[in-house]
Protein backbone atom coordinates (compact mmCIF):
# COMPACT_ATOMS: atom_id res chain seq x y z
CA UNK A 1 0.00 0.00 0.00
CA UNK A 2 1.35 3.52 -0.76
CA UNK A 3 0.06 6.99 -0.37
CA UNK A 4 2.46 8.46 -3.11
CA UNK A 5 0.95 10.34 -5.70
CA UNK A 6 1.04 8.63 -9.55
CA UNK A 7 3.88 10.56 -10.30
CA UNK A 8 5.64 10.83 -7.40
CA UNK A 9 5.81 6.48 -7.35
CA UNK A 10 6.98 6.56 -10.75
CA UNK A 11 10.27 8.97 -10.89
CA UNK A 12 12.95 8.60 -9.94
CA UNK A 13 14.48 11.00 -7.80
CA UNK A 14 17.69 13.58 -7.64
CA UNK A 15 20.83 12.01 -6.82
CA UNK A 16 23.31 14.67 -5.48
CA UNK A 17 26.91 14.51 -5.42
CA UNK A 18 29.02 12.08 -2.51
CA UNK A 19 29.39 13.93 0.83
CA UNK A 20 32.56 12.03 2.43
CA UNK A 21 32.88 11.78 5.86
CA UNK A 22 36.40 12.00 6.02
CA UNK A 23 38.44 14.78 5.29
CA UNK A 24 41.53 13.30 4.02
CA UNK A 25 39.29 13.01 0.62
CA UNK A 26 40.27 15.49 -2.25
CA UNK A 27 36.44 16.70 -3.38
CA UNK A 28 36.30 17.88 -6.76
CA UNK A 29 32.51 16.49 -7.30
CA UNK A 30 30.00 19.24 -6.41
CA UNK A 31 31.59 22.16 -7.88
CA UNK A 32 32.30 24.00 -4.43
CA UNK A 33 34.63 26.51 -3.79
CA UNK A 34 38.05 25.85 -2.77
CA UNK A 35 38.47 28.92 -1.10
CA UNK A 36 36.87 29.20 2.24
CA UNK A 37 34.64 31.93 3.29
CA UNK A 38 35.27 35.57 3.45
CA UNK A 39 36.68 36.37 6.60
CA UNK A 40 33.81 38.74 7.31
CA UNK A 41 31.54 35.71 7.13
CA UNK A 42 33.37 34.37 10.02
CA UNK A 43 33.33 38.19 12.10
CA UNK A 44 29.48 38.13 11.11
CA UNK A 45 29.33 34.59 12.72
CA UNK A 46 30.67 35.40 15.68
CA UNK A 47 29.11 38.85 16.46
CA UNK A 48 25.82 36.95 16.10
CA UNK A 49 23.66 37.02 19.54
CA UNK A 50 21.99 33.83 20.44
CA UNK A 51 19.32 35.53 21.89
CA UNK A 52 17.54 36.59 18.04
CA UNK A 53 17.33 33.06 17.23
CA UNK A 54 14.55 32.87 19.71
CA UNK A 55 12.64 34.89 17.16
CA UNK A 56 11.78 34.47 13.44
CA UNK A 57 13.94 35.69 10.56
CA UNK A 58 13.09 38.52 8.66
CA UNK A 59 10.34 37.01 6.23
CA UNK A 60 11.76 38.45 2.82
CA UNK A 61 15.36 38.76 3.53
CA UNK A 62 15.01 42.62 3.69
CA UNK A 63 18.70 43.96 4.76
CA UNK A 64 20.21 41.24 2.37
CA UNK A 65 17.87 42.09 -0.50
CA UNK A 66 18.98 45.76 0.05
CA UNK A 67 22.27 44.89 0.01
CA UNK A 68 21.84 42.48 -3.65
CA UNK A 69 19.96 45.62 -4.84
CA UNK A 70 22.58 48.05 -4.32
CA UNK A 71 25.60 45.18 -5.82
CA UNK A 72 23.41 45.15 -8.85
CA UNK A 73 21.92 48.70 -9.43
CA UNK A 74 18.29 47.44 -9.56
CA UNK A 75 15.12 47.77 -7.09
CA UNK A 76 14.61 45.40 -3.79
CA UNK A 77 11.65 44.66 -5.13
CA UNK A 78 13.00 42.89 -8.41
CA UNK A 79 14.70 40.36 -6.12
CA UNK A 80 13.64 37.30 -3.88
CA UNK A 81 16.31 35.30 -1.83
CA UNK A 82 15.72 31.61 -1.39
CA UNK A 83 16.75 28.84 0.62
CA UNK A 84 19.24 27.59 -2.24
CA UNK A 85 18.72 27.90 -5.97
CA UNK A 86 16.66 24.76 -5.90
CA UNK A 87 13.87 26.47 -3.84
CA UNK A 88 13.98 29.53 -6.67
CA UNK A 89 13.26 26.86 -9.42
CA UNK A 90 10.91 24.51 -7.44
CA UNK A 91 9.31 27.92 -6.74
CA UNK A 92 9.27 29.26 -10.56
CA UNK A 93 7.35 25.92 -10.93
CA UNK A 94 4.93 25.69 -8.69
CA UNK A 95 3.85 29.33 -9.37
CA UNK A 96 4.19 29.88 -13.40
CA UNK A 97 3.32 26.10 -14.60
CA UNK A 98 0.16 24.55 -14.26
CA UNK A 99 0.34 20.60 -14.29
CA UNK A 100 -0.89 20.32 -18.17
CA UNK A 101 1.81 22.91 -19.49
CA UNK A 102 5.61 22.30 -20.44
CA UNK A 103 8.69 22.92 -19.37
CA UNK A 104 12.03 22.67 -21.35
CA UNK A 105 15.45 22.32 -21.36
CA UNK A 106 18.20 21.68 -23.72
CA UNK A 107 20.40 18.67 -22.83
CA UNK A 108 22.62 17.65 -21.78
CA UNK A 109 22.02 19.49 -18.46
CA UNK A 110 21.13 19.45 -14.65
CA UNK A 111 19.10 16.58 -14.04
CA UNK A 112 17.20 17.86 -11.22
CA UNK A 113 15.30 20.21 -13.39
CA UNK A 114 13.45 16.93 -14.62
CA UNK A 115 13.00 15.56 -11.16
CA UNK A 116 11.24 19.08 -10.51
CA UNK A 117 8.69 18.75 -13.14
CA UNK A 118 8.05 15.13 -12.48
CA UNK A 119 7.30 16.27 -8.53
CA UNK A 120 5.22 18.38 -10.28
CA UNK A 121 3.30 16.66 -12.53
CA UNK A 122 3.73 18.67 -15.77
CA UNK A 123 5.15 17.66 -18.85
CA UNK A 124 8.61 17.26 -19.68
CA UNK A 125 10.31 18.61 -23.05
CA UNK A 126 13.95 18.01 -24.07
CA UNK A 127 15.91 19.40 -27.05
CA UNK A 128 18.86 18.04 -27.41
CA UNK A 129 22.54 20.53 -27.56
CA UNK A 130 24.67 20.38 -30.51
CA UNK A 131 27.80 18.23 -30.90
CA UNK A 132 29.92 21.21 -29.66
CA UNK A 133 26.97 22.40 -26.75
CA UNK A 134 25.47 25.45 -28.53
CA UNK A 135 21.88 25.54 -28.81
CA UNK A 136 20.62 24.25 -32.25
CA UNK A 137 19.61 27.01 -34.43
CA UNK A 138 15.86 26.57 -33.97
CA UNK A 139 15.99 26.35 -30.67
CA UNK A 140 13.44 29.34 -30.04
CA UNK A 141 10.95 28.33 -32.39
CA UNK A 142 10.69 24.85 -31.12
CA UNK A 143 9.94 25.87 -27.68
CA UNK A 144 7.45 28.22 -29.02
CA UNK A 145 5.97 25.64 -31.51
CA UNK A 146 5.96 23.23 -28.16
CA UNK A 147 3.98 25.16 -26.22
CA UNK A 148 7.01 25.53 -23.69
CA UNK A 149 5.44 27.58 -20.70
CA UNK A 150 9.02 27.78 -18.86
CA UNK A 151 12.57 26.71 -19.75
CA UNK A 152 15.91 26.24 -17.68
CA UNK A 153 18.41 27.31 -19.26
CA UNK A 154 21.38 27.35 -17.48
CA UNK A 155 24.87 29.86 -18.14
CA UNK A 156 27.23 28.76 -17.74
CA UNK A 157 25.81 25.89 -18.69
CA UNK A 158 26.11 22.47 -16.30
CA UNK A 159 27.66 20.36 -17.18
CA UNK A 160 29.56 21.89 -20.05
CA UNK A 161 30.97 25.29 -18.56
CA UNK A 162 30.24 27.02 -21.73
CA UNK A 163 28.83 30.24 -22.29
CA UNK A 164 25.65 31.81 -23.72
CA UNK A 165 26.43 35.58 -24.46
CA UNK A 166 23.97 38.30 -23.16
CA UNK A 167 23.21 39.19 -26.76
CA UNK A 168 22.38 35.34 -27.59
CA UNK A 169 19.70 35.25 -24.41
CA UNK A 170 18.54 38.31 -25.07
CA UNK A 171 17.49 37.46 -28.28
CA UNK A 172 15.98 33.92 -26.81
CA UNK A 173 14.03 36.02 -24.25
CA UNK A 174 13.15 38.70 -27.09
CA UNK A 175 10.98 35.71 -29.23
CA UNK A 176 10.19 33.02 -26.66
CA UNK A 177 6.42 33.25 -25.86
CA UNK A 178 7.11 31.64 -22.11
CA UNK A 179 9.14 32.07 -19.15
CA UNK A 180 13.16 31.81 -19.18
CA UNK A 181 14.84 31.50 -16.24
CA UNK A 182 18.20 31.64 -16.91
CA UNK A 183 20.31 29.86 -14.09
CA UNK A 184 23.50 31.74 -13.44
CA UNK A 185 24.73 29.00 -10.46
CA UNK A 186 28.33 29.71 -12.10
CA UNK A 187 28.42 33.04 -13.35
CA UNK A 188 30.72 34.47 -10.78
CA UNK A 189 33.38 32.64 -12.19
CA UNK A 190 33.51 34.08 -16.05
CA UNK A 191 36.33 35.45 -17.57
CA UNK A 192 35.90 39.34 -16.55
CA UNK A 193 37.48 40.82 -19.72
CA UNK A 194 34.09 39.21 -21.12
CA UNK A 195 32.08 41.65 -19.36
CA UNK A 196 29.08 39.23 -18.97
CA UNK A 197 26.18 40.88 -17.07
CA UNK A 198 22.49 39.73 -18.01
CA UNK A 199 20.54 41.90 -15.11
CA UNK A 200 20.07 44.51 -18.09
CA UNK A 201 17.51 41.77 -20.03
CA UNK A 202 15.54 41.84 -16.57
CA UNK A 203 15.22 45.57 -16.95
CA UNK A 204 14.19 44.64 -20.99
CA UNK A 205 12.12 41.50 -21.01
CA UNK A 206 9.42 41.16 -18.30
CA UNK A 207 9.92 37.25 -19.40
CA UNK A 208 13.16 36.70 -17.74
CA UNK A 209 14.41 35.72 -14.32
CA UNK A 210 17.93 35.06 -13.05
CA UNK A 211 18.61 32.84 -10.93
CA UNK A 212 22.00 33.46 -8.53
CA UNK A 213 23.55 31.55 -5.55
CA UNK A 214 25.70 32.07 -2.82
CA UNK A 215 27.16 28.54 -2.78
CA UNK A 216 29.75 28.60 -5.91
CA UNK A 217 31.16 32.09 -6.11
CA UNK A 218 31.18 32.50 -2.31
CA UNK A 219 32.18 29.53 -0.97
CA UNK A 220 28.27 29.21 1.21
CA UNK A 221 27.23 26.10 0.28
CA UNK A 222 26.63 24.94 3.43
CA UNK A 223 24.38 27.95 4.32
CA UNK A 224 21.37 27.23 1.35
CA UNK A 225 21.04 30.57 0.14
CA UNK A 226 20.81 32.06 -3.47
CA UNK A 227 18.05 35.05 -4.98
CA UNK A 228 16.20 35.55 -7.75
CA UNK A 229 16.16 38.81 -10.12
CA UNK A 230 13.02 39.26 -12.43
CA UNK A 231 10.38 41.75 -13.14
CA UNK A 232 7.59 42.80 -10.49
CA UNK A 233 5.13 40.37 -12.54
CA UNK A 234 7.43 37.35 -12.16
CA UNK A 235 8.73 38.13 -8.55
CA UNK A 236 5.76 39.43 -6.69
CA UNK A 237 3.85 36.48 -6.68
CA UNK A 238 6.44 34.30 -5.73
CA UNK A 239 6.95 36.45 -2.71
CA UNK A 240 3.80 36.87 -1.31
CA UNK A 241 2.12 33.64 -2.56
CA UNK A 242 4.26 30.42 -3.02
CA UNK A 243 7.65 31.20 -0.94
CA UNK A 244 7.48 29.51 2.22
CA UNK A 245 6.49 32.32 5.55
CA UNK A 246 10.18 32.37 6.61
CA UNK A 247 12.40 30.43 3.76
CA UNK A 248 15.69 31.53 5.00
CA UNK A 249 16.94 31.35 8.31
CA UNK A 250 18.45 34.45 10.12
CA UNK A 251 22.07 33.39 9.82
CA UNK A 252 22.26 32.55 6.22
CA UNK A 253 20.70 36.06 5.88
CA UNK A 254 23.48 37.64 7.88
CA UNK A 255 26.31 35.58 6.72
CA UNK A 256 25.11 35.88 2.62
CA UNK A 257 25.34 39.56 3.47
CA UNK A 258 28.97 39.75 5.12
CA UNK A 259 29.90 37.71 2.15
CA UNK A 260 28.16 39.90 -0.94
CA UNK A 261 29.74 42.95 0.80
CA UNK A 262 33.51 41.21 0.48
CA UNK A 263 34.00 41.56 -3.21
CA UNK A 264 37.85 42.37 -2.98
CA UNK A 265 38.02 38.61 -1.07
CA UNK A 266 35.33 36.64 -3.03
CA UNK A 267 36.92 38.21 -6.45
CA UNK A 268 40.23 36.87 -5.33
CA UNK A 269 39.06 33.58 -4.86
CA UNK A 270 36.93 33.61 -8.55
CA UNK A 271 40.44 34.88 -9.96
CA UNK A 272 42.15 32.11 -8.51
CA UNK A 273 39.90 29.13 -9.97
CA UNK A 274 40.42 30.82 -13.56
CA UNK A 275 43.77 30.45 -13.42
CA UNK A 276 43.78 27.22 -11.86
CA UNK A 277 41.23 26.14 -14.44
CA UNK A 278 43.95 26.89 -17.18
CA UNK A 279 46.45 25.43 -15.86
CA UNK A 280 44.02 22.14 -15.56
CA UNK A 281 42.79 22.09 -18.93
CA UNK A 282 46.34 22.85 -20.59
CA UNK A 283 47.20 19.53 -18.18
CA UNK A 284 44.37 17.77 -18.83
CA UNK A 285 44.83 18.15 -22.88
CA UNK A 286 48.31 16.86 -22.81
CA UNK A 287 47.69 13.82 -20.98
CA UNK A 288 45.00 13.08 -23.95
CA UNK A 289 41.92 14.13 -21.84
CA UNK A 290 40.67 17.38 -23.75
CA UNK A 291 38.01 19.28 -22.35
CA UNK A 292 35.36 21.60 -23.38
CA UNK A 293 36.06 25.36 -22.91
CA UNK A 294 34.66 26.45 -19.58
CA UNK A 295 33.61 29.53 -17.75
CA UNK A 296 32.57 27.78 -14.15
CA UNK A 297 34.56 26.29 -11.64
CA UNK A 298 34.89 23.03 -13.22
CA UNK A 299 35.76 21.13 -16.43
CA UNK A 300 34.11 18.58 -18.56
CA UNK A 301 37.09 16.39 -19.12
CA UNK A 302 36.38 13.70 -22.28
CA UNK A 303 37.80 10.37 -21.49
CA UNK A 304 39.13 7.81 -24.39
CA UNK A 305 36.55 4.76 -24.75
CA UNK A 306 39.61 2.77 -24.52
CA UNK A 307 40.30 4.42 -20.90
CA UNK A 308 36.76 4.03 -19.96
CA UNK A 309 35.44 7.18 -17.84
CA UNK A 310 33.58 5.15 -15.38
CA UNK A 311 36.78 3.15 -14.82
CA UNK A 312 38.74 6.03 -14.30
CA UNK A 313 36.21 7.82 -12.14
CA UNK A 314 36.14 4.38 -9.97
CA UNK A 315 40.15 4.12 -9.67
CA UNK A 316 40.47 7.89 -8.59
CA UNK A 317 37.48 7.12 -6.06
CA UNK A 318 39.88 4.40 -4.79
CA UNK A 319 42.65 6.82 -4.07
CA UNK A 320 40.90 8.90 -2.18
CA UNK A 321 39.78 11.95 -4.75
CA UNK A 322 36.10 11.68 -6.29
CA UNK A 323 35.15 13.37 -9.55
CA UNK A 324 31.47 12.98 -10.96
CA UNK A 325 30.68 10.53 -13.82
CA UNK A 326 27.35 11.01 -15.40
CA UNK A 327 25.66 7.57 -16.73
CA UNK A 328 23.00 9.25 -18.60
CA UNK A 329 22.88 8.92 -22.36
CA UNK A 330 26.11 11.31 -23.94
CA UNK A 331 27.77 11.71 -21.20
CA UNK A 332 28.94 8.21 -20.59
CA UNK A 333 32.51 8.95 -21.93
CA UNK A 334 33.25 12.40 -19.70
CA UNK A 335 34.24 13.22 -16.13
CA UNK A 336 33.19 16.41 -15.03
CA UNK A 337 36.35 17.71 -12.77
CA UNK A 338 35.67 20.70 -9.86
CA UNK A 339 38.63 23.02 -9.54
CA UNK A 340 39.94 22.29 -6.40
CA UNK A 341 42.94 23.69 -4.81
CA UNK A 342 46.63 23.90 -5.98
CA UNK A 343 47.69 20.86 -3.85
CA UNK A 344 44.41 18.83 -4.82
CA UNK A 345 44.72 19.86 -8.81
CA UNK A 346 48.42 18.71 -8.49
CA UNK A 347 47.65 15.45 -6.78
CA UNK A 348 44.92 14.75 -8.93
CA UNK A 349 46.83 15.34 -12.12
CA UNK A 350 49.65 12.96 -10.83
CA UNK A 351 47.32 10.42 -9.63
CA UNK A 352 45.82 10.89 -13.39
CA UNK A 353 49.30 10.26 -14.71
CA UNK A 354 50.44 7.31 -12.75
CA UNK A 355 46.84 5.75 -13.64
CA UNK A 356 47.47 6.49 -17.71
CA UNK A 357 50.69 4.95 -17.86
CA UNK A 358 49.30 1.88 -16.04
CA UNK A 359 46.33 1.42 -18.64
Amino acid sequence: MTFERKNIREMAGYIPGEQPESSDVIKLNTNENPFPPSPAVDKALSSINIENLRRYPQPTALNLRNAIATHHGIGKENIIVTNGGDELLRLAINTFVETDEAIAVAEPTYTLYEVLAQAHGCQFIRFNLNKDWSLPDDFVKSLNSSNIKLCFLPNPNAPSGTLLSVDKLASIANEFNGLLLIDEAYIDFIDPDLNHDCVELVKKFKNVLLLRTFSKGYSLAGLRIAYGIGDLSIINPMQSKTKDSYNTDYVAQKLAQAALEDQEYAKKSWDFVRTQRSLLKEALTNMGLPCVDSQSNFLLVSVPEVINAEKLYNSLKERGILVRHFKHEGQENYLRITVGTAEGNKLLLSTLNQLLSNS
